[in-house]
């Protein structure tokens, strides 16, 4: 019997999927590609992922600064939160995150 919790997390993600699918009229288009749930014990797992996070739009090179790329929280995070606290956060080894991620960037973007 799965767990209460991947349940409920796959139920969000089905609603959230047709939800989002009906807004863009694309019926059964995959919208959660990838999702892993983990369940972070450690705090500085949580901010080195967090960092891992930011980093990407870096890291597949569509950006050199991860706050220009349009669709990517940090931006956000580095208005939003404390110049010493972004510092910390990116101050984490995000390189030592392991994380399967085969993405590949459109070239027309």
């Amino acid at each position: 019997m799965p767990k209460a919790s991947s349940r409920c997390s796959r139920t969000l993600h089905t609603k959230i999927a047709r939800w989002i699918n009906r807004l863009d009229r694309t019926p059964n288009r995959k919208v959660w590609h990838n999702y892993r749930e983990t369940a972070l014990t450690y705090q500085v797992s949580y901010l080195a992922r967090l960092n891992y996070v930011h980093q990407n739009p870096v890291r597949h090179g569509l950006v050199p600064v991860a706050n220009q790329y349009p669709w990517c929280s940090a931006g956000w995070f580095e208005n939003t939160a404390s110049p010493v606290m972004v510092k910390a956060i990116y101050r984490f080894n995000e390189a030592a995150v392991q994380v399967e991620d085969d993405f590949e960037p459109n070239a027309e973007w």
